[in-house]
């Protein structure tokens, strides 16, 4: 797979942010460009107009690491960015003359993590690969995206419940936010795995199925999951404004282990544990009609 159109739409939407003021470049006449021209990069970057012109073209095979660094200094780039350009450096490299027989890449959750996750029942947790599918979460994590999980077109995958499921909407109290960090994780993982055909394959149906997953892949933003705060709107407990924690496991997996807390003696922490009551009672499965049924609030 060539990355020569990822490579060179990057450069371009990168470019097209800075304006000739932020460089500290003086400006002559009228502009036909949102952002600096090709030749001013080039100069911030230190390098020729047609060296740039051709990394701009999409051919960043055999650049150095200098060049990356200054490229990403004259564009400003922020440390996601950063890693983005270099991988996709890396996977613009000589490909090999043979290639081994393409195989799915679902790699599977050891036993020990599984018993880590389930060991926190008071907290939501769950399992994700580099595709955000969930491949395993614990009663409370289920509980907690039970909408999801009731929906048997996501797939287990939050990203399909962002764009597919008009309930995420809801769930989300801050859909759009999410979902640009859901669509740019996404992005990171593409310029790392080029070759993954799972994940051009997810990207494909998204596309042809979303409008606004469409438009926020072309912006060509990026994201790391990391640590951050959730605000959700359970259909059963209602808002819950949660911290979330994203635990990359130290081996080649690709899987991180995702956790949910709530502040001590806060109204989220009481969702959490009502929450978990109801979990525990009525067990793991639930039906959609249950779903649009829950019973009364607890004062």
């Amino acid at each position: 797979m060539d990355n020569r159109d990822a490579v060179s739409a990057f450069l371009r939407s990168r470019r097209d942010k800075i304006t000739p003021e932020q460089a500290g470049l003086p400006t002559y006449g009228q502009r036909r460009v949102p952002g600096l021209r090709r030749g001013e990069v080039a100069t911030l970057a230190g390098v020729s107009v047609e060296y740039y012109t051709r990394l701009e073209r999409g051919n960043l095979q055999g650049v150095s690491d200098s060049v990356l660094d200054t490229l990403a200094h004259a564009l400003r780039l922020d440390d996601t960015e950063r890693m983005y350009l270099y991988d996709l450096a890396r996977a613009a490299g000589p490909a090999p003359r043979t290639r081994a027989p393409w195989r799915e890449s679902r790699p599977t959750v050891r036993p020990s993590v599984a018993r880590i996750v389930d060991g926190m029942p008071e907290l939501p947790a769950y399992v994700m690969n580099n595709r955000l599918d969930t491949l395993a979460a614990n009663p409370l994590g289920r509980a907690l995206y039970s909408e999801m999980y009731a929906d048997p077109t996501c797939g287990a995958n939050v990203v399909r419940f962002a764009f597919f499921n008009s309930a995420a909407r809801r769930f989300y109290t801050d859909w759009e936010r999410m979902a640009r960090f859901a669509v740019g994780a996404l992005r990171i993982e593409a310029g790392k795995n080029p070759y993954d055909r799972e994940l051009s394959n997810l990207i494909g149906e998204l596309s042809t199925r979303s409008d606004a997953f469409r438009v926020m892949w072309g912006s060509h933003d990026v994201h790391v999951f990391r640590e951050s705060t959730k605000r959700l709107n359970h259909p059963l407990v209602g808002e819950l404004e949660l911290d979330q924690e994203t635990l990359s496991l130290p081996d080649e997996s690709g899987l991180s282990v995702v956790v949910y807390s709530a502040p001590p003696r806060t109204a989220a922490e009481d969702g959490l544990k009502l929450l978990a009551s109801w979990s525990a009672t009525t067990g793991q499965e639930q039906d959609a009609h249950s779903l649009s049924n829950p019973p009364p609030r607890q004062a």
